[in-house]
């Protein structure tokens, strides 16, 4: 596949990541040395810009030199329609100086994905709401969609585990004790009761304050221990392509290592048994990965909906499933050869909970810039004009020329007039208001021509 060079040295540094305390990560502190900042040597001011400005470096293009994420609006040419590569500028907070830049890897309805530097303090893919987007710009002096091929000799991925794990962690976010969330306490995506089960303790009323106190200061090596062991090496992840893999370890958190294999095996149209057997594996070969993905997320978002809690965590699951489509596909960006740099230091960062859905029992894909359908494909429309329809031309409709044949009204008669009027009416209010609960995606208007 091909991409830009400098995209290919940006997934190369995929993983690098601050140092927590008094030392720094070299490889930050080279960023800023390759964008003309020599005399910054710490890893704790914001490095996103620099992060782009080496990248460029490396593959022969000459950044701004600046470290400000804004300063990439003047730089190369803007374009319209970016490609994977493209340099996004975003706004941040309220500042009209402050900013953040990264390589545009695609969309969701909502989102742009990007590959960037000091996203939740390391080099990682991470989803941003569309509207902070300020512009996309490409370099003058090579024309889009001149890509040069990628070199094949390079080792193999040997930190899958990570990356999928990074992505988790930022989906589940930190500390939080939601009373509408069955799981209860829960960092990072662990709840208290898998932390007590994890250290062999009972969760009663004389641990539980304990409990929660050792939650709220788990350290990253064992949220790392707990996740490799309880999903996954269960789910099987390591034997799956590495874009699907990303994905259904996502789907084992929020699912459950069971669940989430059901769920890929709905997808798969395989039969369900929740076990990835030689039919699953063979199914899995047999079919494009993207299509596999995009597959999977439209079965985790019909779960997502059937779930009781989906009225106050459901825009969040779908906003999730979302990013983790976008970011798996994203990851088919890369040859299966390229390598990641090992991650310089750990610590763990996090940002949206949910492990604990899997205790209540538990597409868009990159390149569509919106989800919005036609308003002529909305149940909520028909199901409008079908009760106006049913309720409004019987009163209205002599008066504009529309009137039954006398004959035809004698042979029906008006009591089976009133009937089919009725259940005409009754049908147009049901397929409204199941348009309305089930409704994804915003109207838009089409032009359509007719030909008289």
């Amino acid at each position: 596949m091909q991409q830009p060079a400098w995209l290919s040295r940006a997934w190369a540094d995929f993983g690098v990541r601050e140092i927590v305390g008094v030392r720094h990560t070299p490889t930050i502190v080279g960023y800023f040395e390759a964008c003309g900042h020599r005399q910054i040597v710490n890893d704790e001011t914001p490095w996103c810009a620099a992060y782009v400005g080496a990248m460029l470096a490396g593959a022969g293009h000459t950044g701004t030199g600046s470290l400000l994420a804004r300063s990439y609006l003047k730089w190369g040419v803007a374009i319209a329609e970016p490609q994977p590569g493209a340099i996004a500028v975003l706004t941040r907070g309220t500042d009209p100086t402050a900013g953040h830049v990264g390589f545009y890897l695609g969309r969701t309805a909502h989102d742009v994905i990007l590959l960037g530097g000091n996203q939740s303090d390391r080099v990682s893919v991470a989803a941003f709401s569309a509207d902070r987007l300020l512009g996309f710009r490409w370099p003058n002096s090579e024309a889009v969609g001149a890509l040069p091929e990628l070199s094949p000799d390079q080792p193999l991925i040997h930190n899958l585990f990570e990356v999928a794990l990074g992505h988790v962690l930022d989906m589940e976010g930190g500390y939080s004790d939601d009373p509408h969330d069955p799981g209860g306490p829960t960092n990072r995506g662990i709840t208290l009761s898998v932390l007590a089960n994890w250290r062999g303790e009972t969760l009663d009323a004389a641990s539980r304050g304990r409990l929660i106190e050792t939650l709220k200061r788990i350290p990253h090596a064992t949220v790392e221990q707990i996740y490799r062991a309880r999903y996954w090496q269960p789910a099987r992840c390591e034997a799956l392509p590495p874009a699907l893999a990303i994905m259904h370890f996502d789907a084992s958190v929020n699912h459950g290592v069971g669940g989430a294999i059901r769920l890929l095996q709905q997808a798969l149209g395989v039969e369900v048994d929740g076990e990835i057997g030689p039919v699953t594996r063979g199914a899995i070969a047999g079919t494009r990965i993207e299509k596999i993905i995009s597959d999977y997320a439209d079965v985790r978002r019909a779960r997502y909906r059937a779930l009781p809690h989906f009225w106050r965590f459901g825009r969040g699951w779908l906003r999730r499933v979302d990013a983790t489509e976008a970011i798996a596909t994203a990851w088919l960006l890369r040859r299966p050869t390229e390598p990641i740099r090992q991650s310089e230091a750990t610590t763990g960062e996090a940002t949206m909970t949910n492990e604990r859905i899997k205790e209540t029992s538990v597409s868009q894909t990159l390149g569509n810039p919106t989800s919005a359908k036609w308003w002529l494909q909305s149940k909520t429309i028909w199901g409008a004009l079908v009760t106006a329809a049913a309720t409004l031309l019987p009163v209205i409709g002599p008066a504009i020329g529309l009137e039954l044949p006398g004959e035809m009204v004698r042979q029906l008669g008006d009591q089976a007039l009133v009937a089919i009027q009725a259940v005409s009416a009754l049908l147009g209010t049901v397929l409204t208001i199941y348009g309305r609960v089930t409704a994804t995606a915003a109207l838009t208007r089409r032009d359509v021509m007719m030909r008289m």
